[in-house]
């Protein structure tokens, strides 16, 4: 793999990767984790975030920064484009609601962008998004997590083997049709039908530096972008990076 210009220049520092529609940084903790300095971008304003964030459009910032050449101080570029618009897990209530397909699909503008980095990257979205290829499933069983949380994620410019899906150990906790059923992973959305408190969220992603339901819900546990970002740094000390 040839690295960026400004990477092989500083390779006495940690590599730095970009973390877009960045939320509350649980997938970027997970980067961190793994060995990467991490910058975020979101819309919104996070002021949990623990790393440095550009608050604005994550497909504005990102073209200005293939524009500039600032991309070159990257490594590896991570998105989590919103999936509101046709995830299965949204869709039904969308439509309840009347909103249909207001929700805009940022997945293809956010590949193409990422195609023009000429870097490795990751997309990420939840099971019932067609528009992504599926190269990688994580659950949070594989990490002993208190949620099962399946994510799939578009690998771009590099490659990694599927891990074995653990089986799950349960139910998951909380109300249905009027009936509780105990188990041993909380629900990780939204906020009625008994579902878990924000302390039980916390706990249950390995979060603990936001206590914002909206986000925690939102968030991807950190353990998937360690696992992510160590995979990555192998794959690239292999030389197997495309």
């Amino acid at each position: 793999m040839t690295l960026p210009i400004l990477f092989r220049s500083e390779r006495a520092l940690r590599p730095r990767a970009l973390d877009l529609y960045s939320c509350a940084g649980g997938f970027g903790t997970g980067l961190e984790r793994a060995g990467f300095d991490v910058d975020g971008c979101d819309v919104a304003g996070r002021p949990n975030y623990p790393y440095p964030y550009h608050r604005g459009d994550a497909l504005e910032y990102l073209a200005h920064l293939i524009e500039t050449g600032e991309i070159r101080r990257y490594a590896f570029v991570h998105a989590s484009p919103p999936c509101q618009d046709k995830c299965t897990l949204t869709v039904g209530t969308n439509q309840s609601q009347g909103w249909g397909g207001t929700h805009v699909d940022l997945v293809a503008p956010t590949r193409a962008l990422l195609e023009r980095t000429g870097l490795p990257y990751s997309i990420e979205q939840p099971n019932g998004r067609a528009e992504i290829r599926k190269d990688l499933t994580l659950c949070g069983e594989l990490f002993g997590l208190g949620v099962i949380r399946h994510r799939n994620f578009e690998l771009g410019r590099w490659t990694i083997e599927q891990p074995a899906h653990i089986a799950h150990r349960g139910r998951v906790r909380g109300w249905r049709h009027g009936q509780f059923h105990d188990g041993p992973d909380v629900a990780a959305y939204g906020n009625g039908g008994g579902k878990p408190s924000v302390p039980d969220l916390q706990a249950a992603m390995g979060i603990d530096w936001t206590d914002v339901r909206e986000e925690l819900t939102e968030a991807l546990p950190p353990a998937y972008g360690e696992f992510i970002g160590r995979a990555f740094l192998a794959s690239l000390a292999l030389g197997v990076a495309a």
